[in-house]
């Protein structure tokens, strides 16, 4: 199952051609966008874990990570409004903003020996800086071979898109990248390993969203270091890619990796990191970067000018202020036992899976197969009912529950009671 085929279960598919505002779309952008849902929604204002469409309706937004305090938080409003009403410009001028950030930024990640210390390189998307990130590798390593997950989506690229195979389509996986399943398994990493360095690529780097996202959520943490392991001892190096799991949304702390055990190379970031603003950067270790941050200049005209720093330093306040943290954990936990009680009465439904604020479900048919369509179903009646969730997985059967890190008690009570009536009418 391809990306694209991932995302037509849960886009747009016909009965409402007559709608202006999408024949309009149609026109003017063309079809490689995609709608969510059979009946699009037409959003026109947000506040917290609520949106609300053109005539008022609100509806709750169990899916959108990117505004991870919650939408319009006031917060990031007014530190916005503020800087943009002062400066904004790139980085080859001075400003305290970048610095004061990248500081606080690099105070969670691990404590490294002074010689290879973390350090932040700044860009727009998450697909720009793990591009970043492999060229990185690339020149540390003096290898280009990288392993990816079976349904892996690092982003949309050409470099990124050769190291994406759920994006599918026309699109190809690179001759140099070899694929394993989110299991890690030791036999496939060492397959891997091996087959890249007969092929004349080497090892530059593993690669993994470490929450397993487009793989269909495999929140497991006791696979990934043993692969680490393996990959290190060929002489590549680890790319944790946190535009997923990061800033705290598993709520084991601010990363994503802290869970495995294991402390990457580089780190990716972004989504998350403004709120909605395009910001993302990469952390890499001072040794893994010296060889090409001493050999190639770099510049991102946009990357950490001092509006998008100020919005992702009010995202950290925001984070840190409401303990979003410590609520993605004890809010995910309760919304994940209730879905699983839900899910006991209701043989369609297989694994619940995930971390903190960041669910999977399996939908299953009546032999135990993966069901997409019965998925594309329950997506599309949840909509109905004005909750948003996606779908996500190798075969497109993963109920995708990843809401605003701000989803409160309530928000579960509503979710969940919206998620029984679906079942409820699944099951007659």
């Amino acid at each position: 199952m391809s990306f694209s085929n991932i995302m037509d279960s849960n886009s747009y598919q016909g009965g409402q051609r007559d709608d202006p505002l999408i024949a309009a779309r149609d026109r003017v952008l063309g079809p490689a966008y995609r709608l969510f849902y059979d009946n699009p929604v037409h959003l026109v204002r947000g506040l917290g874990t609520k949106l609300f469409d053109a005539d008022g309706n609100d509806y709750l937004d169990a899916y959108n990570n990117v505004a991870s305090v919650g939408h319009c938080h006031p917060h990031v409003i007014d530190s916005v409004t503020r800087q943009l009403s002062t400066l904004n410009t790139h980085t080859r001028y001075l400003h305290d903003g970048i610095v004061d950030y990248s500081q606080r930024l690099l105070a969670t990640f691990p404590d490294l020996e002074q010689s290879s210390s973390y350090q932040v390189m700044y860009a727009c998307t998450g697909s720009e800086v793990n591009d970043l990130a492999l060229r990185v590798a690339a020149m540390h390593t003096g290898a280009t071979g990288v392993i990816v997950t079976h349904e892996a989506y690092h982003g949309n690229t050409e470099a990124v898109t050769a190291i994406s195979p759920s994006i599918g389509g026309r699109t190809s996986l690179g001759c140099h990248v070899r694929t394993v399943s989110p299991q890690l398994e030791r036999a496939e990493i060492a397959a891997a390993i091996t087959d890249l360095q007969d092929s004349g690529f080497g090892v530059s780097a593993l690669i993994v969203d470490t929450i397993f996202s487009s793989d269909g959520i495999y929140p497991d943490p006791l696979v990934l270091a043993p692969a680490v392991a393996a990959v290190r001892a060929a002489g590549g190096v680890l790319i944790a890619d946190e535009v997923q799991p990061g800033f705290g949304r598993t709520g084991a702390g601010m990363w994503g990796f802290t869970r495995h055990g294991v402390v990457p190379d580089l780190v990716t970031m972004g989504k998350p990191m403004a709120n909605g603003l395009p910001v993302a950067a990469m952390a890499a270790r001072g040794d893994v970067l010296a060889g090409f941050a001493t050999g190639v200049p770099y510049f991102n005209t946009f990357g950490g000018n001092p509006v998008s720093m100020a919005a992702a330093a009010a995202v950290l306040d925001v984070i840190e202020r409401e303990r979003l943290i410590a609520n993605a954990a004890t809010v995910g936990a309760d919304l994940r036992a209730e879905v699983a009680r839900l899910a006991a009465d209701h043989p369609r439904i297989g694994q619940v899976r995930g971390a903190g604020l960041y669910l999977g479900v399996e939908v299953l048919d009546d032999v135990g197969l993966p069901d997409r369509a019965t998925a594309r179903w329950i997506v599309n009646a949840m909509r109905e009912r004005r909750v948003l969730i996606s779908v996500c997985g190798g075969d497109g059967n993963v109920l995708k529950i990843r809401p605003p890190m701000v989803f409160s008690m309530s928000d579960v009570d509503r979710f969940i009671a919206e998620l029984g009536e679906v079942l409820a009418s699944l099951a007659q």
